[in-house]
């Protein structure tokens, strides 16, 4: 029978894009992974993430696309559609700043949330998970930073 965060695993294996989780974690650390985080639904054109926003709570996307957008001037501009097998929030994670960008469901999506205090556990239990969580996370963030268009799609 295959596990609820294995589906989220083969997520990540089929996202070839630049965007894509870094599959880093061996199979017994997604297991130990997804027992901390929790399964969350979401219909499309639900917000996930306001602009501006003290939440620190880091998403995995397991089905679906997230719109990654801000308010400009002109009205609200798209900044990056981020689909399954990639991850949303983890600027604000890291950082413990404001959201710099709201995020809604551009479809209906599964997700799979992470909150500081579940990582903290997992630090405290499992630091060797939570090294490689922080490491693929951190490439994600460099990935994103490099391009320009995406920079500002870090949430």
């Amino acid at each position: 029978m295959t596990s609820p965060i294995q589906v989220f695993c083969d997520a990540v294996a089929q996202n070839t894009s630049d965007d894509a989780f870094a599959p880093a974690l061996q199979p017994a650390q997604w297991e130990m992974l997804g027992s901390y985080l929790q399964f969350v639904e979401l219909p499309a054109g639900q917000t996930l993430i306001g602009e501006g926003a003290q939440d620190r709570t880091l998403y995995f996307i397991e089905a679906g696309s997230l719109s990654v957008h801000r308010l400009s001037s002109s009205g609200q501009v798209q900044l990056a559609l981020v689909n399954a097998g990639s991850v949303v929030g983890e600027g604000a994670f890291f950082s413990r700043l404001p959201r710099t960008a709201t995020v809604t469901a551009a479809t209906a999506c599964r997700l799979w949330r992470l909150t500081p205090l579940r990582f903290g556990e997992m630090a405290n239990r499992q630091p060797s998970v939570a090294l490689e969580l922080s490491l693929a996370l951190g490439l994600i963030m460099a990935r994103r930073l490099r391009h320009k268009v995406r920079r500002v799609a870090v949430t």
